[in-house]
């Protein structure tokens, strides 16, 4: 996996490499492009949203078996691009807003400024009625800056970040290995504080730093991320939690074998967890919107710790 100016560049290269290469084996292009089997299926579930048109025309049309890959209309997206005025709007306010990232490596952030004045230059009158338009970026935006620039320079990072198996904001001490997409985005360090790999989700950090001291992280294999960014231990024990529909954000936060749809709206979901009670902060937080099901000692632990609290309030 990697983070969305790496896989950018590596479309933009792979768009050129399927076009001289017809029916390319799905296997050697990965090779070719140091890049595993899922991480290429991803990008090609991509780039047939692409093309030199976003109202819908001219879109490539690729696709794969599993074994090879397939551009079927290469030749009626190799005509010359000729930008219309609504696509050198958004082109060149999407790019002005991306050079205005704080933490934006220097060499890049020129490199924009650059590829902008040409296109204003292109486009001509076309390119007016952009100056009139900004954007601004969620909170998230800054985060990823941050990290992009403590991955760039080398440096340690400290974090206040949500913990939801804990149930509470942690403090992290993290030495930064990259950037991952997996739906959201996350950052994948070596947790100083826990002694150990983690991968944080950006939307879940409250707080950043980028820290004077060079990151030191420890030589580690490259991750097999495959099966997911969190891979439970298959003998890790289980837990089934059924939540109503006001609780069915559980199924998005946390990794999960199986969530099965219930008559009122709700989800039976099915997890593992190497600490089970470390999900007992789960239950309380969810109070009428779910339950724990199984096992019988984390869901009386859960009851007791509710009942608990009702008292210390009736108190």
């Amino acid at each position: 996996m990697s983070n969305a100016i790496d896989q950018t560049r590596r479309m933009l290269s792979l768009v050129t490499y399927l076009r001289e290469r017809p029916g390319a084996e799905v296997a050697e292009v990965a090779r070719a492009f140091g890049i595993t089997e899922r991480e290429l299926i991803n990008d090609l579930n991509v780039l047939p949203m692409c093309g030199t048109s976003f109202r819908g025309g001219d879109l490539l049309d690729i696709d794969t078996d599993g074994e090879r890959i397939w551009w079927h209309n290469v030749d009626d997206v190799a005509q010359p691009l000729r930008l219309a005025a609504d696509e050198a709007t958004a082109l060149l306010v999407a790019a002005r807003a991306v050079a205005g990232l704080p933490g934006l490596r220097e060499r890049d952030r020129q490199a924009l400024t650059r590829a902008v004045a040409k296109i204003e230059d292109a486009a001509g009158e076309s390119a007016e009625s952009s100056a009139r338009v900004g954007v601004t970026f969620e909170a998230e935006g800054q985060v990823f800056a941050d990290i992009d620039r403590a991955l760039s320079e080398g440096r340690l990072i400290w974090l206040r970040y949500w913990s939801h198996g804990r149930g509470g904001m942690t403090e992290r001490l993290v030495d930064p290995i990259r950037l991952v997409t997996e739906g959201h985005t996350y950052l994948e360090g070596w947790c100083r504080t826990s002694e150990d790999r983690r991968v944080f989700r950006l939307d879940r950090v409250a707080e950043i730093k980028v820290l004077d001291e060079p990151a030191a992280p420890p030589r580690l294999e490259p991750r097999d991320l495959s099966a997911g960014l969190v891979s439970p231990a298959a003998d890790d024990p289980e837990v089934v939690v059924e939540v109503g529909a006001g609780g069915r954000w559980v199924a998005e936060y946390y990794t999960h074998d199986a969530a099965e749809e219930l008559p009122d709206g709700g989800l039976r979901i099915t997890l593992r967890s190497a600490d089970p009670a470390g999900l007992r902060p789960l239950a309380l937080r969810l109070g009428r919107d779910g339950r724990i099901v199984s096992p019988a000692e984390l869901a009386d632990s859960a009851r007791a710790a509710a009942l608990a609290a009702l008292e210390g309030y009736r108190d």
